[in-house]
């Protein structure tokens, strides 16, 4: 008899470490899936404000459970508190599960005192994506800009999160940057704990 006197032990999915250097999900299988999500999302809206809305919506979903997964397994059901520990855990954590490597800069807004700025040379929703001329302003990181939205909210940091084209000399293609503007509240909040 195999196995005898070994008690099976079903693993809860949640419970599963996760993978460590290698991905999950096939890069062509997410494009096609993304791709997908754009086209049907661009069938259902008007203009191009509204199509960002939308993805920034799919993507506060994705960020809220996320967040959860990663705080159940990374630790131990256990959240940040402060300010810049949430933004390392974006940058960080949760940027390599969902991109497979840490993103390319945090900065703090030299102009706002409660902006931040999280940096990627060429961002994964952006780069399998072609934007047809009449829809010039569009921007596919707003899926993104809603997922780092749905990790902050949920974590108890409220902010508006929004995602631009930054030109960068001698490249052809502009950096993403994902700008995060902090409530009131939150640095209020951040001031009392010193």
């Amino acid at each position: 008899m195999v196995g005898a006197g070994k008690i099976k032990q079903n693993a809860n999915v949640l419970d599963k470490p996760l993978g460590k250097g290698k991905q999950e999900v096939s890069l062509s299988a997410f494009a096609f899936l993304f791709s997908e999500l754009v086209q049907y999302n661009q069938t259902q809206v008007d203009h191009i404000s509204e199509l960002e809305t939308r993805l920034e919506d799919a993507g506060y979903a994705v960020g809220a459970r996320v967040l959860d997964l990663l705080c159940h397994r990374e630790k131990g059901n256990r959240r940040e508190t402060r300010l810049l520990g949430i933004l390392s855990f974006v940058h960080s954590t949760v940027w390599k599960v969902l991109f497979g490597k840490v993103a390319d800069s945090l900065e703090k807004g030299t102009e706002h005192e409660d902006e931040y700025m999280i940096s990627e040379k060429e961002l994964l929703v952006n780069k399998f994506i072609s934007i047809p001329k009449d829809m010039g302003t569009f921007h596919c990181g707003a899926f993104v800009s809603g997922i780092v939205r749905g990790v902050l909210d949920n974590a108890g940091f409220p902010a508006v999160v929004t995602a631009h084209f930054v030109p960068v000399e001698g490249q052809q293609r502009p950096r993403t940057t994902i700008l995060i503007k902090f409530a009131e509240e939150v640095l209020q909040r951040e001031a009392r704990l010193g």
